[in-house]
């Protein structure tokens, strides 16, 4: 059985702490890649394995952010409650998305023993399916977490998921004008009438002088990548704003990869490499191969 996690760390730009979480995810899996952003002030990890050694490699990667990280020092563009802000688990081969969320939900129960941090459970892992974008809403409202109560003083709180593949994914603006990267956001998401699985910000990036729309495509066989990307496109057109290119967060399956073949997305950063079933046969084969950081 194999399960892919994908934890977001509130830190983006101090590389000696991002390295001990690595180190600390290596010690039991395969680490496949991270992804930094200083601007969001956020890294994506990605590692895979069994069950049991991804829930240590888990455990030992938020117990290493939470010694070393505040939240209440942290500044970003990107939305968190936690220093370990979210952590989902994802079936990938000889577990069932059902076991999957009885394994996140149990994880969740030891986070709160062993760390004290309190946890919230989002899609498959909650009792009533409810999405991230729920907890974002709800919880500076009072949300009660599922395990455990309040907040931890310095590491917050974490949403701990069970999901399908979900591509994170920028797409970059030749422009300043965050109030139309914001528009073009509400436009294409799914929640105010646009694209079914597509969830976006719009979001300032002021290391570039440029904006983005940053966006979490949950279902990418209903909405392609190119399908995204040409709505984002006519958008920017309609208001005159040239595309800078397009960013990949993490890495991407296959699949996605096929069902856009022969499209420019103005990749970025996008190689061979980035593709999870290449980095998944390249580290389960040979561990010492790096992972790949961007």
């Amino acid at each position: 059985m194999i399960v892919e996690c994908v934890p977001n760390f509130s830190e983006g730009r101090d590389t000696k702490v991002l390295d001990v979480i690595s180190q600390a995810i290596e010690a039991y899996v395969p680490l496949l890649h991270r992804s930094s952003d200083t601007d969001h002030n956020r890294t994506v990890f990605t590692f895979a394995g069994e069950p049991w050694p991804l829930q240590d490699a888990a455990i030992s990667a938020i117990a290493a952010a939470q010694e070393r990280l505040d939240l209440r020092r942290h500044t970003g563009v990107h939305p968190r409650y936690g220093v370990a802000d979210v952590v989902p688990f994802v079936p990938v081969s000889g577990i069932t998305m059902a076991e999957t969320a009885y394994l996140a939900r149990n994880f969740g129960k030891r986070i709160w023993r062993e760390l004290g941090i309190p946890v919230y459970l989002y899609e498959a892992a909650a009792q009533e399916f409810r999405g991230l974008e729920y907890l974002r809403k709800n919880i500076p409202l009072g949300l009660e977490p599922d395990y455990g109560s309040g907040q931890h003083p310095t590491a917050g709180v974490i949403c701990l998921g069970a999901r399908k593949f979900l591509i994170a994914w920028n797409i970059n603006l030749h422009s300043k004008s965050l109030e139309a990267a914001k528009q073009i956001a509400k436009e294409i998401r799914q929640s105010n009438g646009g694209l079914p699985g597509v969830k976006a910000l719009g979001i300032a990036l002021e290391s570039r002088g440029q904006v983005q729309v940053s966006i979490n495509l949950v279902d990418f066989e209903a909405s392609p990548l190119h399908v995204v990307y040409q709505a984002v496109e006519s958008r920017c057109r309609e208001r005159g704003i040239a595309i800078a290119g397009s960013e990949l967060i993490g890495l991407i399956p296959q699949a996605a990869v096929d069902l856009s073949a022969g499209f420019d997305l103005r990749w970025e950063n996008f190689s061979a490499e980035s593709i999870l079933e290449n980095r998944l046969t390249a580290r389960l084969t040979n561990p010492g191969t790096s992972a790949s950081r961007s």
